[in-house]
This record gives structure tokens, sequence and C-alpha cells, in this order.
């Protein structure tokens, strides 16, 4: 089985490609989605105790929490250490249940793996990408995002350039879906074609 990295910096349409590998049946898991659960559920309680305030009803509020770790480094680290090892545990799990049901390819969407050293979880990368201008126009529209919070994202996440350096796959997302779409299909192609079976 395949364990392909799917990352990308924010705004560079990872979302979109990530849906177009579930469309083509491939398995794939969100460190996001993850993240979610976790915070209506055994995060919420460690994240608490650690940023007092934080949740409402069970659920970590992530306006507030953003507040709490936005520019300040040690709280940030404090998080990564509640919520990091719980994302790893049920992505392993995710991993070895597809593996044990036979699937030939899966995909770990992860926004920051090169940043976390998530490659070394993996056997293949694929990076998305597309120009700066662009990517700042597509992000800049999302709700409650500023120019301080998208520049602070972006302080913490490793430049595009070294991303696409270091990937062995490049999806470039700056044309149409379709065009997006057909480089997410011809990837998939190369790769079940590679290990010699289907999805």
């Amino acid at each position: 089985m395949i364990v392909l990295g799917l990352t990308g910096s924010i705004g560079m349409g990872k979302s979109t490609a990530g849906q177009m590998f579930s469309d083509r049946d491939i398995p794939i898991i969100s460190a996001d989605e993850i993240v979610h659960q976790l915070y209506s559920g055994e995060a919420a309680p460690l994240i608490e105790a650690a940023f007092p305030g934080t949740v409402e009803d069970g659920v970590v509020n992530r306006v507030e929490l953003s507040h709490a770790v936005l520019n300040n480094e040690e709280a940030f680290k404090m998080l990564e250490a509640i919520v990091h090892p719980l994302v790893e545990t049920k992505r392993m799990q995710f991993v070895e249940s597809q593996r044990q049901s036979g699937r030939a390819l899966v995909v770990l969407d992860i926004p920051l793996l090169y940043e976390g050293g998530g490659e070394n979880a993996v056997d293949k990368v694929v990076v998305v990408s597309c120009d700066a201008e662009q990517q700042r126009e597509r992000v800049l529209r999302r709700p409650g995002m500023t120019e301080e919070k998208f520049d602070a994202i972006l302080a913490r996440q490793v430049p595009d350039a070294q991303k696409r350096a270091r990937a062995d796959f490049v999806i470039d997302t700056s044309g149409t879906f379709e065009e997006t779409r057909h480089q997410v299909d011809a990837l998939i192609d190369n790769l079940m074609e590679g290990h010699g079976g289907h999805a």
C-alpha cells in the first residue's frame, strides 16, 4: 500500500485536491478533520486545562483558542504538545485499517507535513501550489481572515518554493478545477500503475 502525503501552504487548494482524490474513491484522512473531532471530544478537557475559557459546552471555541496562542510561541507549543500525539494516533489507526482492508493507495492530508516532520510517515509527498498573489487573494476572502493572521500563519509554514523542491509530485492549482482534476487523475493513475493494482 502506498501512503501519499498531501500538503501545501494555506490557500493553495489542498482541500479541493483532497476532494478530488476522494471522488476517485481513494481513502483520505484530513488532519484538520481529526482536530475538529478531537476539539469536541478527548482533546477538549486537556485544552481547557491548559487554556482556561477556551471550551464551551465541551467543545473548543477555535476563535478563543486562536486568540490564546496567536503570536505566543510558548502557548502554541503547549497546544501542539496536546494535539499532535492524539492526531498521530488517529492517523495510524486509519492507515492500519486501510491496510487491513487491502487498499492500494491512501492519502494523508497534512497541512504542516514538512513543518512537523510528517514526511517520515508517508511513502510519497504531493504538494499543491499556486502563485503567491493568487494564494493571498484566496485566503483573504475567508471569513474572519486578516492580513495579520495570514502573515502569522505563513510565518509558521515552510515556504512554498522549498515544499515544491522537496516534493515527489506537484499539483498546480492556479488553473481551472478541471485542470487540477486532470493532474490529480494522472497522479492516481501513475501511482496505481506503478503499484500494479487499483485503488
